[in-house]
């Protein structure tokens, strides 16, 4: 006789379309109840025009109808809010206080870290003025969506993103705000956006400790920190005023990454400390934080991040930065399928 959990495992193969995530992962499963061969599946409609519902509901009764003993299958659809269908287990906010130090870049490494451990990852990127995740990532696609609800976009390693750029009809198009609509802004993101079930939730921070920062430190329920510098004096003076903030707000820090630590040069088999010597250790000792990484100028990496690839990365540093993020995170160190 057929089973509810023989209903649920079989819309695992139902995928969203537009998102290419399973009914199962963004959560929309509400209700499975069997009796005597009849199955009544009960999804939600959040962020899912009329054409994806009639969509699903032929799919759904398509796979569980293969099921012996299912002998009909109903779907009926209500409505729930975005945020009640979210299970995010961890939410980590990348920050800096200062600009141009490559907030972003650690974002989209840090998700890439732990999607190549198996772990299912989302990018909400809250620099509503300056977003580059889209660009790095290589999306350019429109979210799918309705009055209900923002699905957010699948990256090529499926990591999922959100980020103001998305949402632009012109990449290049200026958004001219104030404070209160950008934070309105990002409170929609994390409110709005059906991201389902996720391990982490990656934050990319805009610099500075106002608006927008203190919007997502008050209203999302940030585990963990990430602290991002580089090694010009000017630069650690700033980004020790968003270890301040953090600290200020209780939010435990994970650790400091140090971008642009210096440049290698194989052919010499030298490093060139370019901004001087690096203070990583020393921003980690003013954070009371481990030194999760020391990131070089790479004209490869550059090259994958102008070009949309930056998922195909790797290097000796990164390999340390994400084996670093492991251990601060407790994360088992063996790699699962999926990254």
């Amino acid at each position: 006789m057929v089973t509810e959990e023989q209903v649920r495992e079989s819309l695992n193969e139902v995928l969203v379309p537009g998102v290419k995530r399973s009914l199962a992962m963004l959560n929309l499963v509400r209700q499975v109840a069997v009796s005597d061969g009849k199955v009544s599946i009960t999804l939600a409609s959040s962020a899912l025009g009329e054409a994806a519902q009639d969509w699903l509901r032929h799919k759904a009764k398509e796979v569980v109808g293969r099921l012996s003993d299912a002998d009909s299958v109903q779907v009926e659809f209500v409505e729930v809010k975005p945020a009640e269908l979210n299970q995010i287990n961890s939410i980590i906010a990348v920050m800096s206080g200062k600009g141009g130090v490559g907030k972003s870049l650690v974002a989209s490494l840090t998700a890439m870290a732990l999607r190549r451990q198996g772990y299912e990852v989302g990018i909400l990127d809250a620099d509503i003025t300056g977003p580059s995740i889209p660009k790095m990532l290589g999306i350019n696609e429109r979210p799918g969506g309705s009055n209900t609800g923002i699905m957010p976009v699948l990256s090529r390693s499926g990591i999922e993103v959100m980020s103001f750029n998305l949402l632009l009809h012109q990449e290049e198009d200026a958004v001219i705000w104030r404070g209160p609509l950008i934070s309105r802004a990002i409170t929609q993101f994390w409110e709005e956006v059906v991201w389902g079930r996720l391990d982490y939730l990656i934050v990319d921070l805009p610099p500075g400790t106002a608006d927008a920062p203190l919007t997502v430190m008050q209203t999302l329920p940030v585990s963990g920190v990430i602290i991002v510098s580089t090694p010009q004096d000017l630069t650690n003076m700033i980004v020790k005023k968003a270890v301040s903030m953090a600290k200020k707000m209780e939010k435990p820090i994970l650790g400091v990454i140090e971008n642009m630590s210096y440049l290698y040069v194989p052919e010499i088999d030298k490093k060139i400390e370019l901004f001087g010597k690096g203070k990583g250790k020393e921003m980690a000792q003013a954070a009371s934080a481990p030194l999760l990484g020391e990131l070089p100028i790479d004209p490869e990496l550059a090259r994958l991040c102008d070009e949309g690839n930056i998922e195909r990365y790797s290097s000796d540093a990164f390999s340390s930065m994400a084996q670093a993020l492991t251990r601060a995170l407790s994360l088992p160190t063996t790699e699962k399928a999926g990254g």
